[in-house]
Parts: C-alpha cells; sequence; structure tokens
C-alpha cells in the first residue's frame, strides 16, 4: 500500500490533536500532521521498544552524529557533533537560544506572515520585543525584504532574529544569496540569528535549500534548529536539534539547564535515529506524493467550481499551502468551518498579512484532499451568489 492510501475511518480513528480537536463531521486540513502511514525503519524500533518494556527516560548521545551524517549527504553541510545540543522541539531551541544570547526587552525579528509561535516565543517565553519585517511579495510567491532587514539590523535595539527557512505558512525556499546578503548585515551589526530549519528536508523538487550556517561564518553569533518530527510524522515523540557555532554552541551546552534537556522523549530519540539514518526511501516516496498533492491543489484551485479567485502562493518546500480567500472576508477559516464542516488554520494568528489567508495542509490522500476542494469550493460559490 503506498503511504498515502489510508483511508478516511482509520484516519478517524486516530487520537492525535488534528484528527480530535474538532467536532464529529468536521473534516480536518490544518494542523502539521501527516495523514500518510508511518516509515517502517520508525514503526519497527518503537514496537521494538514496546515488546522490551524499553519506555525510560531518553538517551541522546547519539543524536548528534546521526544528524551530521544525514545533513552532510543531503546539504554537504558539514556538521561537528560536538556542536549539537539535543531538545525536545525547535520551538525550545529557540527559546533557549533567544534566552542565553539576548536580553530582556531586546528586539527580535521576525518575517510574517510567520508561524503563530514566533510571536509567543519571542514576548511570553523570552520576554522580548516583536519587530515584524513583513516578507515581500515576488510574482506569485515571497521573499525577505533585504533593504527593510538592513533597516532594522542598524537599530541597536535589534539584537536577534528569528529566521524560518523555508517559511512557514507560504513554503519559501530562500536563495542562498539571500541567506548570505542576512548573514553579512548580521555579522556587521552583531545580530544573532535562529535559522529554524524544521522543514529543510522537506524541500520539494524545483526547490534547494541552503543551511544557514553553511553560509555564515563559522564563528557567527548564530543557530540552525532541526528535527526529524516534521519530515518523519512524528511531533509527538519530541527531539529536535540546535547546531551551534564556534561562538555559540559552548555557551548552550555549558548554559542550558539539564531539566530542559529531558524534555526529549526516548520514544522521539529513537524515532529520530530511524528517521536520520533509515528513512530516505521512505521519504523519497513521500516527497513524490507532496508533490503531486500541491499540483493537484493547484489544478483544484483553477477547475473546481467557486475556486477560481482563490489565489496559492506555489509551495516549494513542506505540505502546507498558503491561500487568500477574498470572498471569505478577514477570516475564511472561521467561515469554512461554520458552514463548509471543513478547518484550516485561519490566517490571523500569522500577523497582519495573514488577514484574508488560510492554511492548507494537503498531506493527505488524493480522494481526502479533492473534498477538501470541494468543500471549499461550496463555500465560496455559497457567498457569491
Amino acid at each position: 500500500m503506498a503511504i498515502d492510501e489510508v483511508p478516511l475511518e482509520e484516519l478517524q480513528a486516530r487520537r492525535s490533536v488534528k484528527w480530535r480537536y474538532y467536532r464529529e463531521g468536521v473534516l480536518p486540513a490544518w494542523v502539521a500532521e501527516m495523514d500518510f502511514t508511518l516509515a517502517e525503519p520508525i514503526a519497527a524500533v518503537l514496537h521494538a521498544a514496546i515488546d522490551r518494556s524499553d519506555t525510560g527516560y531518553r538517551w541522546a548521545d547519539e543524536v548528534p552524529d546521526a544528524l551530521a551524517q544525514f545533513a552532510g549527504t543531503e546539504w554537504s553541510w558539514h556538521i561537528d557533533p560536538e556542536r549539537v545540543l539535543v531538545l525536545g522541539d525547535v520551538m525550545t531551541g529557540i527559546a533557549q537560544s533567544l534566552l542565553h544570547f539576548t536580553e530582556p526587552g531586546d528586539h527580535i525579528v521576525i518575517n510574517p506572515p510567520i508561524y503563530p509561535p514566533f510571536f509567543s516565543t519571542v514576548e511570553k517565553v523570552a520576554g522580548r520585543t516583536v519587530r515584524e519585517v513583513p516578507l515581500r511579495q515576488s510574482g506569485a510567491g515571497y521573499e525577505i525584504d533585504i533593504d527593510a532587514m538592513e533597516q532594522a539590523f542598524a537599530d541597536p535595539r535589534v539584537r536577534g532574529y528569528v529566521l524560518c527557512s523555508p517559511h512557514n505558512p507560504t513554503g519559501t525556499v530562500h536563495s542562498r544569496e539571500t541567506l548570505q546578503a542576512i548573514a553579512d548585515v548580521a555579522a556587521e551589526h552583531g545580530v544573532l540569528v535562529i535559522s529554524d530549519e524544521i522543514h529543510a528536508p522537506l524541500t520539494l523538487p524545483g526547490a534547494v535549500h541552503s543551511p544557514y550556517l553553511s553560509v555564515a561564518d563559522d564563528d557567527a553569533r548564530a543557530v540552525a534548529c532541526l528535527s526529524a518530527s516534521k519530515t518523519w510524522n512524528i511531533p509527538g515523540l519530541k527531539c529536535a536539534q540546535v547546531v551551534g557555532t564556534s561562538a555559540t554552541a559552548p555557551v548552550l551546552h555549558e548554559q542550558v539547564p539539564l531539566e530542559a534537556t529531558f524534555g526529549v522523549g526516548h520514544f522521539g530519540v529513537l524515532g529520530t535515529l530511524a528517521a536520520y539514518r533509515d528513512g530516505g526511501p521512505w521519504r523519497s516516496e513521500m516527497l513524490e506524493v507532496l508533490d503531486r498533492r500541491r499540483r493537484q491543489l493547484t489544478a483544484g484551485m483553477a477547475g473546481v467550481p467557486g475556486l477560481a479567485g482563490v489565489q496559492m502562493t506555489w509551495p516549494e518546500a513542506s505540505y502546507l499551502a498558503w491561500v487568500r480567500i477574498d470572498e471569505l472576508g478577514e477570516d475564511p477559516a472561521q467561515l469554512l468551518l461554520d458552514e463548509g464542516n471543513l478547518a484550516l488554520n485561519s490566517g490571523l494568528p500569522f500577523g497582519g498579512p495573514g488577514i484574508g489567508h488560510a492554511r492548507i495542509n494537503f498531506a493527505t490522500s488524493e480522494i481526502v484532499l479533492d473534498e477538501v476542494m470541494q468543500s471549499l469550493g461550496a463555500v465560496v460559490r455559497s457567498r457569491a451568489s
């Protein structure tokens, strides 16, 4: 069976948040969970752990080497395993980096529309001040506004930047030239760059991901945060990696409290090792499926009645489509939920540029995605009539 041929009734039996949050009858196409079968190497190690009653605390010492091997093969990025810190998830890595490399009240740049926890992590967890530098629309897509970034970095109050690379929700894969420009201006002004690269292994055909730390200087004030969680659909298992430079790695290893590392799950470690070491064939099939689904979604926007006016940003990475639905007001997702029993992510929590937008999760079967588009089209048509 192909990894995306999971019947809807089996999906509805899942007990994760995607399938349990909304009322019965709502079709969920929102949070970043895939409707795919689990990669066999991951399933095997988890089953084996259960069989031997191996459910204790994590032992993560092998993870840095596994990440280094994967990154070297995938991106020709040579990571020193000694510079890798293992934490529970990427947002914890971002929070710890902000806490240890910036000061309360410092301004931290983000690029809306952006993953909503960037706002709350900067403000509520780290006690820093968000500085918004929105992405610039470029044709049918988005890009970082380098001129605006230079102006922001020149402000002495700006001490950090949380980069989303590839970008969530737009699916933009930043060019190496763009990342180099960021690295240059950050170095000039001493700005910390925290690169969230959780979607990097989900870069789709036609785009090329460049790790930020492969562009920045070896002694840059920078870190990168990665995880197998999104790519291999294991976010509930809890395991992420923070990679530092010669300047930042020692600080993280010395100052991040031990208890922060216990957010790492034992099953997260086992799943991550299986993913990086043996998950390649499943990942290749998954990327082919996502490529077909994004093309199906694009075709549907042109072919499904009612969707001709919906504007979708072509996702270069991940399985999240950013769409503008002018016919449904400021918060299309709420109307789609109320009138169409369809759950998408509201664009509003992604910042000001999210007004009139929604995010669609297309990591599902051809049949389910068609139902998503039909439901979306029906609501748009009803509003237009």
